[in-house]
């Protein structure tokens, strides 16, 4: 065999796999389709600019101990401690509702660390709600366990997973079944309601269809506070990719998988769409369980590809990338986050359907550079607007640099209508803008092969959290899935289903991570 393994895709769950299995001593070859590593851990510079494609801020590396700082000591572990990280300010996260009834018409609320001071100044706001947000977080409080009991069952071997989840199985049921919306339904003030379901952005569903779980597992990440890569979010793939290069593994750029190949029924290796075959007697795949399905014959594991094929791709988005003029720090930007509302639907109005007509519903502001102090060059912030893919799709079979006309001026249209939206929300930045730039669901599609421009792989619904075919193990002796697409969403979740993934390849891993 050429390698001890192969890691398909080089975003944080394929680097967490790589790592991992490097510090076990075991030569690994990770396979990125794009010219630059990193998936939605990548950034990009342009005109002195530098920008984040995906992270804009982590929960749970700070210096807690026990279970809240695990995850925070497993990455310094993979990356013999040159991962380092920066908290965001004490309220980290900023929602601005549509309330006519307010001055100004905007209603504005800041979450932060840790939760239960969140549930008390809300408490204080709504004296009359105050024994149903009690309920709301005794219930967040019990889906978060539900989860943590729940995302294990993804990387045990098939047999305790099977035992565990029918142990447990009603209570999980329950805690993925139960929405977002009907979590809140007790809250009679609806303003609260929005409130509690404004970050539905960090997992890309509405409230109505948010499992309770995936909710209090995303936010719940954030109970002790928020913090921001020190260096950037590429130094994710440069101390991790540093790691799996000690140990005498490699990663390659523009190196596309065009299939995985199969011997005597079991995962040997992967056919290049350069040409050539990489050989290896374990694959982890991290390009999504969509892809891998799609990369493996016909004959390999049918009933496993149709279940995967009966997943939805979560939503996508449209983003703005802003350069400023000087320092926005004088202008009272301190590092939140932005969740922003503009009409009076709230989370319920989450996608914005036709960007050619109309203003987003919804946007979502980081400012990463003022959150990073090893920054340098001009200040920085992206902006988000969830949207159809519809509105793309005509164009999906275009590619970089040869869009036709049609495209570039519904792109330039769109753009130009969230820059005057960015400059009506944050007046005081209006003037300080000397650079944007608009990428759109293409554009997500292209760079992270994420089909439909899914910004979050397959679409969380309570089936999906659950189902046991998005499990590490596949039904394909050899290969093993990796990513957000086995446990939960995001960089926490995309890096812990990595972990289970090389886990399942040496055991041993299995201690590291109760450490």
């Amino acid at each position: 065999m050429d390698w001890d393994a192969i890691v398909i895709g080089s975003g944080i769950g394929g680097l967490t796999a790589a790592a991992a299995l490097a510090r076990c001593d075991l030569r690994v070859l990770v396979l990125e389709q794009h010219f630059v590593l990193g998936g939605m851990t990548q950034t990009f510079e342009r005109q002195g600019f530098r920008f984040g494609t995906g992270l804009h801020y982590i929960g749970g590396v700070g210096p807690q101990s026990g279970a809240a700082g695990s995850f925070g000591r497993l990455l310094g572990w993979l990356s013999d401690g040159s991962l380092q990280f920066a908290p965001l300010p004490k309220h980290f996260d900023t929602v601005r509702l549509s309330d006519p009834s307010q001055p100004g018409g905007e209603f504005s609320f800041s979450f932060g660390a840790p939760e239960s001071d969140n549930i008390t100044r809300l408490k204080a706001l709504f004296p009359e709600e105050a024994a149903a947000l009690e309920r709301y977080a005794q219930d967040f409080r019990k889906a978060t366990r539900a989860a943590m009991q729940a995302y294990p069952l993804h990387g045990l071997p098939r047999p305790a997973a099977t035992l565990m989840g029918w142990v447990r199985g009603g209570a999980l049921r329950e805690a993925a079944k139960t929405t977002v919306a009907q979590a809140v339904a007790e809250i009679k003030t609806p303003i609260l309601r929005q409130l509690l379901a404004a970050r539905g952005g960090d997992y890309g569903l509405p409230p109505v269809e948010a499992p309770l779980m995936l909710h209090a597992a995303v936010l719940g990440s954030y109970t002790h506070g928020a913090w921001y890569p020190v260096g950037g979010p590429q130094r994710f793939a440069e101390s991790l990719g540093a790691t799996v290069r000690a140990a005498g593994g490699e990663l390659r750029t523009s190196a596309t998988v065009a299939g995985i190949e199969m011997e005597r029924g079991r995962a040997c290796g992967v056919r290049l769409q350069s040409g050539g075959v990489e050989r290896a007697p374990a694959i982890v795949s991290a390009m999504g369980a969509a892809n891998t399905a799609r990369a493996l014959p016909r004959e390999a594991a049918p009933g496993w590809q149709a279940e995967i094929a009966t997943f939805k791709p979560s939503g996508t988005y449209v983003a703005l990338f802003l350069g400023f003029e000087g320092d926005i720090r004088d202008a009272g930007i301190n590092g939140a986050n932005h969740w922003i509302y503009e009409t009076p639907a709230g989370p319920d109005a989450l996608d914005w359907n036709d960007p050619t007509d109309t203003d987003a519903p919804s946007v979502f502001v980081s400012f990463g550079s003022v959150n990073d102090p090893a920054h340098s060059g001009g200040f920085t912030a992206e902006l988000l607007a969830p949207c159809g893919w519809e509105v793309f799709e005509r164009w999906k079979d275009s590619h970089l640099g040869a869009r036709p006309e049609d495209y570039e001026a519904t792109k330039s249209w769109i753009e130009e209508r969230l820059l005057a939206q960015f400059k009506r929300l944050f007046p005081a930045l209006a003037d300080r803008i000397v650079f944007h730039e608009l990428a759109t669901p293409l554009s997500h599609a292209a760079y992270a092969n994420a089909p439909r421009g899914a910004m979050y792989g397959l679409r969380m619904t309570p089936e999906r959290l659950l189902d046991p075919a998005l499990h590490v193990r596949t039904p394909v002796p050899g290969l093993f899935l990796g990513g957000q697409d086995v446990t939960s969403l995001g960089i926490q979740g995309a890096a812990m289903g990595g972990f289970m993934a090389a886990a399942s390849i040496e055991p041993r891993l299995w201690k590291q991570m109760s450490r």
